[in-house]
């Protein structure tokens, strides 16, 4: 099942987000996501009590740790027990949980959080423990080298070029620049490159950071939110594991998450595409099918703010926060994890009419 039933509405009905630094050296993921965790509770009034499930997206291999998902417990509050589930993955695939969890009808609300501090280590290094792990981790070709070879790909088939990929990294910060808690914000030189053609300005930032939403289902939305942001498609696809088997020039995947939530049914006006290099925007907006009158990532993107494994739950976050404020009527959120745009979700989010 990809879409909510009629009888079963499911809406974001509020979102927090850190603000994003370059390293958060003197918090502990606790410390960092803490505040979040109050600021989203704090604007529909909820207390943790109230919460009839919590799914979390964290990852492993940044902490340094097994199982460090359960010390991020700790500022959720984990006692009266709890339902609690968690996904080695973005925050988006956790609400995908949680939205599901609601579905059944056995709670009527969900908080929804995910964190990452890239800081401390390598993030090119760690993300090579994604790829198959015996014909291509062993070459230890790292994320930027890898989405260099999608950038090369797409300037082979003469869908891009390098000003133009300039050109979405300039808008990208430039809308960021009305974001509080972008990372980059305002015009960043494209610079030097860091893996041709890729500048570093066609890269994302490393950064930490935390987000995190709540759910909740029918008249229990409206209860909570002005304008709730419902969800009405939530879907997500993977591409063959093998990057020599794909054309990096398209994403089937999110063509078809896309299709299956519904997302071609009826224009949006906005779009938060989870697109942490500037190639893979170009990628992206052909397979869902983005003109020009299509508001595409006004807070910035991944491009000015890249937290891992927030990132994504971020993009529904920004889509549903402008439903919320009454900027958007039908919004496209777009996540992605794995090398060259692997594993991909599409949500589609409406509010009411007004």
């Amino acid at each position: 099942m990809t879409s909510a039933p009629p009888h079963r509405e499911i809406a974001v009905v509020a979102f927090a987000q850190t603000g994003h630094r370059r390293t958060s050296e003197e918090l502990s993921e606790v410390e960092m996501l803490m505040p979040v965790l109050h600021e989203v509770l704090d604007r529909t009034g909820l207390k943790t009590a109230d919460i009839g499930f919590t799914c979390s997206g964290s990852s492993d291999y940044l902490a340094g740790r097994a199982f460090s998902f359960t010390l991020a417990l700790d500022g959720v509050g984990a006692w009266p027990p709890i339902s609690e589930s968690h996904v080695e993955m973005d925050g988006a695939w956790a609400l995908y949980e949680a939205w599901t969890k609601l579905l059944t009808g056995d709670a009527d609300t969900a908080l929804v959080y995910s964190y990452g501090k890239s800081s401390p280590g390598s993030v090119r290094d760690v993300l090579t423990r994604q790829l198959d792990p015996y014909y291509v981790a062993p070459l230890w070709p790292d994320s930027v080298a890898l989405a260099a070879l999608q950038a090369q790909a797409l300037i082979d088939a003469g869908d891009t070029d390098e000003p133009a990929l300039a050109a979405v990294a300039t808008r990208n910060r430039e809308a960021a620049a009305a974001n509080p808690h972008a990372q980059l914000r305002g015009p960043v030189p494209q610079g030097d490159h860091l893996v041709g053609p890729l500048r570093t300005g066609d890269c994302p930032p490393i950064g930490d950071g935390a987000a995190a939403v709540i759910l909740a289902a029918g008249d229990r939305a409206r209860d909570l939110c002005a304008r709730p942001a419902w969800i009405r498609g939530i879907d997500h696809r993977i591409e063959a594991h093998g990057l020599g088997v794909r054309d990096l020039t398209d994403s089937p995947s999110t063509r078809l998450a896309a299709e299956r939530a519904g997302a071609f049914e009826r224009p949006v006006d906005t779009a938060e595409l989870h697109a942490p290099f500037t190639a893979q925007e170009i990628v992206l907006r052909k397979a869902l099918r983005l003109g020009d009158d299509v508001d595409v990532n006004p807070s910035g993107g991944a491009l000015a703010a890249n937290p891992i494994m927030a990132a994504g739950l971020i993009r529904i976050g920004e889509a549903a926060a402008r439903i919320h404020r009454g900027e958007s009527d039908r919004a496209l959120a777009h996540a992605t994890s794995g090398p060259c745009l692997q594993q991909n979700l599409v949500a589609v989010l409406e509010g009411e009419p007004r």
